[in-house]
């Protein structure tokens, strides 16, 4: 029987890769936690963040809004320009916004928050955005002393032992306070880890693991590297891009295990609890995988690009919802679904009154968990306008209900690039010559939304200086 006000467990993964695990094509990091939840529920394989970084991503989940609209467009703190003017955002979630949390405890559920906020420093805190408990949220967008302990996270004191690893101490947290709730309530649990961001470091036992996995298998005699062009905005300018195409990074390997051993913990004590049965369960990351920068620890490879671009390999994310007696167990949908989806779907699934008003851009999961194959949307959009850490240049994107056509639009000079996803995933092919009628179309579309939505367009920067560098070699990636 269904629980008819199921508890939420919400896994929101920092920077984890569409091909990050073992269930979604790696060959090389191991995920036996995450690969049996996605054998005992509904895998997608089309699920997108709504901006290829993080915190207008988690802008989007607890609006319902696309970050365009809500006014957070770039991760807070980030700033840069080239070409193009850098573009004004909100650096925090204006409490007007009546988050998922906030509608979830109005409707009688505890509400919970661990991990990374990243939406703004006080007075935006999770504690002012509906949530009863706040472990970990602060402004910080990684954990900026390291992983290990002391940590100095506002808000989070650090235990009294050194080197305590910051993924096993929030789940400890978490699991806490499953076996201390309130049994007569249900309770919506937003666990945000700060894994796998950078900085990139895992327990030594784990690394030395894939350090001996990657020896044998040649992967450590093997370049994973292709160097590209030139990062376009001025701050990183003189830096040359690092693309990985191959995963084989050890420490990134091991702190994707510890992640998934963590998981594990968790879904393991809603069993102990018995009320794993109750609970529906999602699991999804906040952007693409880290693959021109930073390092680059994992490579995203067939898709295109990485975090802070609008191709595929910046928003497309790996994606996992189980709910016992609703979601069929080892299915996977097509259908493409993004980051606003999950406000009116935590609703509807608690049999909490909509509120299009709020989560207008969204639309709730469930007839997909239930197993039809199609939504009633004709498209998922981007908005994008500013220069990235990681390469990307200033964009806007969509890509079609069905999500086979994707058209990208360069504010820099215009151009717009068409792509056939389903017979070219990976946007090597831009068909945009051959198909001048249906970019029209969609692009017609999508100027519609970016009126609708009031998204800013980058202007001219008439201070821009282009630099001298030297020439790219011929066979180098750009």
């Amino acid at each position: 029987m269904v629980a008819t006000k199921p508890n939420v467990l919400f896994f929101l993964i920092d920077d984890l890769g569409w091909r990050d695990l073992a269930c979604f094509g790696s060959s090389f990091y191991e995920t036996p936690n995450l690969d049996r939840l996605a054998r005992q529920g509904l895998k997608f394989d089309q699920a997108y963040a709504s901006c290829p970084v993080c915190s207008p991503t988690r802008a989007s989940v607890m609006s319902g809004k696309y970050p365009a609209r809500v006014g957070i467009t770039q991760f807070i703190g980030g700033k840069g320009e080239a070409k193009l003017k850098f573009v004004p955002y909100l650096h925090y979630l204006p409490q007007e916004e009546t988050s998922v949390a906030t509608a979830m405890r109005e409707g009688g559920y505890q509400t919970w928050h661990v991990g990374k906020w990243h939406l703004g420093d006080e007075p935006f805190y999770p504690q002012h955005h509906g949530f009863d408990v706040n472990i970990g949220g602060c402004h910080w967008g990684m954990p900026q002393k390291g992983f290990f302990s002391p940590w100095q996270i506002p808000g989070l004191p650090d235990p009294p032992e050194k080197g305590v690893y910051l993924t096993d101490y929030l789940t400890d947290r978490a699991i806490e306070l499953i076996r201390n709730r309130d049994a007569a309530k249900p309770f919506f649990l937003d666990f945000w880890h700060y894994a796998v961001h950078i900085p990139i470091e895992a327990p030594e036992p784990l690394v030395a693991k894939y350090r001996a996995k990657a020896k044998a298998l040649n992967l450590d005699s093997v370049n994973p590297f292709v160097e590209g062009d030139y990062y376009p905005a001025t701050h990183i300018q003189n830096h040359r891009m690092k693309t990985r195409i191959l995963q084989s990074d050890p420490a990134y390997a091991a702190m994707i295990e510890n992640l998934d051993t963590n998981i594990g913990r968790v879904l393991d004590a809603l069993e102990a609890e018995g009320i794993a049965d109750e609970t529906l369960v999602v699991f999804t990351s906040d952007n693409g995988g880290v693959a021109t920068s930073e390092g680059s620890p994992t490579c995203n490879l067939p898709l295109a690009r990485a975090k802070g671009w609008n191709e595929e390999g910046g928003t497309r994310v790996c994606q996992i919802i189980r709910w016992p007696g609703v979601t069929t167990a080892d299915s996977v949908c097509h259908t493409p679904v993004t980051s606003t989806d999950f406000y009116p779907t935590f609703l509807e699934a608690a049999g909490l009154p909509a509120r299009p008003e709020q989560h207008c851009d969204g639309v709730s999961l469930l007839p997909l968990l239930r197993g039809e194959s199609t939504l009633d949307r004709e498209a998922l959009y981007w908005h994008y306008p500013h220069y990235s850490n990681q390469g990307g240049r200033p964009a806007a994107s969509m890509v079609s209900g069905c999500g086979r056509w994707k058209l990208i639009e360069r504010f820099e000079d215009g151009t717009l690039e068409l792509y056939d996803l389903v017979a070219d995933i990976g946007e090597t092919r831009d068909l945009a010559a051959a198909h001048p009628d249906r970019v029209a179309t969609m692009h017609a579309a999508l100027q519609a939304w970016q009126r609708d939505v009031e998204a800013k367009i980058p202007e001219p920067n008439p201070d821009y200086v282009p630099p001298v560098r030297p020439a790219i070699p011929n066979n180098a990636e750009v």
